[in-house]
């Protein structure tokens, strides 16, 4: 049997001063598949999603991303870990003013250790199978919302991550270009890319083939939806 990609056992997360953001959630995600997670604010969904991204840990409970305890790791193997499975998308785009698309995107090859030259040839490879072949050298400016929000999930996916977590990845997208990214995450999972998105938008939510509805720090359902 594979072992699950993303691991949560009874997390328990409380921050100071506040009520418990998290109340003993357990949730596992395979790899490729393409989750939802929904609720109203203040419900844990986010915090959810930092500590899948290992950007927070939990008080209780147990965290394991790609097998690995994260708990036991400290912030040196933690940042391993995060550079080599984990990409991240964003409601704001946070692209370089005046970067060409295919240096956004290289950008994120940095921290991996791997040639200027190398990094730039990636980048340009995973730009064209977004569908922005033709927009390598466009600064921000020079791209529509939706083509911005496709570098931001290339330069996400650029190391090739088991695992790419969105927060709110539509928000700032009308609705073409909103079916554009849902069908761009659909293209990475077929990949293998396992992909977790945070939403308030129960019409893109509906699209995706699982959803997770979060309330009061607990999983009120977890089910699967008929989808394409």
């Amino acid at each position: 049997m594979n072992e699950s990609l993303v691991e949560l056992i009874d997390v328990h997360r409380r921050y100071a001063g506040t009520v418990a953001a998290l109340r003993g959630v357990t949730l596992s995600i395979e790899p490729g598949e393409l989750v939802g997670i929904v609720g109203p604010s203040g419900s844990g969904k986010s915090t959810m999603l930092h500590l899948m991204g290992t950007l927070d840990r939990p008080d209780a409970g147990r965290v394991r991303i790609d097998g690995q305890d994260v708990t036991e790791l400290d912030d040196r193997k933690l940042s391993r870990l995060r550079a080599r499975t984990i990409g991240f998308v964003f409601q704001q785009f946070h692209l370089p003013t005046g970067v060409p698309a295919v240096d956004a995107v290289a950008d994120g090859l940095v921290y991996a250790g791997v040639p200027r030259a190398t990094r730039r040839e990636r980048a340009a490879r995973v730009l064209e199978r977004l569908g922005l072949g033709h927009r390598l050298g466009h600064r921000p400016d020079q791209l529509s919302g939706g083509e911005q929000q496709r570098v931001a999930v290339a330069r996400a996916c650029v190391g090739s991550p088991a695992l790419l977590l969105a927060d709110e990845p539509t928000g700032n997208l009308d609705s073409a270009a909103g079916d554009e990214l849902v069908e761009v995450l659909f293209d990475l999972c077929a990949q293998g890319t396992a992909v977790v998105v945070v939403t308030h938008n129960l019409d893109l939510a509906g699209q995706l083939p699982r959803r997770v509805e979060v309330k009061d720090g607990l999983v009120r359902e977890d089910r699967l939806t008929e989808v394409r």
